[in-house]
This record gives structure tokens, sequence and C-alpha cells, in this order.
């Protein structure tokens, strides 16, 4: 999925037990884990041994989730669409995907 037509779809953010979207940090940034669709989401359930309990998420635009949410985050911040997929994609914290205050490579924190 190119950038525009992520900025455009609803995609589905798991929420993590306090209600809030559902991360992961690796490599320095904090990923908002966002996926495609519900069967998308049940296989990152079942690679993670995770799939009988409930999982609850929020349907998000794209471009929310990176001009809003990614903002709201400390530190260096990006969108991993559909983890641990074959068609995964990461949305990483630069210049012409997030806003430039928390891009990265314009000296943005987060």
């Amino acid at each position: 999925m190119l950038l525009g037509e992520f900025r455009r779809t609803t995609v589905l953010v798991p929420l993590d037990a306090a209600g809030d979207l559902w991360s992961a940090a690796q490599g320095g940034v904090r990923w908002i884990c966002a996926f495609s669709d519900e069967e998308a989401l049940a296989r990152f359930a079942q690679a993670r041994g995770d799939a009988e309990r409930e999982w609850t998420y929020q349907a998000v635009l794209g471009a929310r989730l990176l001009d809003v949410m990614v903002p709201m985050l400390p530190g260096p911040a990006g969108v991993a669409l559909d983890a641990g997929s074959e068609d995964g994609m990461l949305f990483p914290p630069v210049a012409g995907i997030v806003p430039d205050s928390v891009a990265v490579d314009l000296g943005g924190v987060g």
C-alpha cells in the first residue's frame, strides 16, 4: 500500500489494556500497529500465539495516525501496517510521511 492510499484508508488499530492505541518499540522507534482488515489482525494474533483473547480495536484513518497520533507519542514514532505479514509496510518518522516537527531526518523528536 502506497503512502497516499494509506492516508486515505481506514485501518484497524488494536487497543492495549489501558484503551490506548497498541504500539511496540523497535530500533528506537515506537510503532503504532495498524491492520488493513480483521483477517490481517487475526493472522497477527495467531502468529503471536494470542489468538484466543478478544482483540479490541479502533478504526482510524491512516492520515489521522500519521498526522495526529504519531506526534502525540514521546520520541520517534511511525506506523507499522500489517506487521508480520508478507505485505506489511512501515511508515517511518521521516519527512514526507509524518509532520516535519516529528520527522527524525529533520531533527524532530516527537
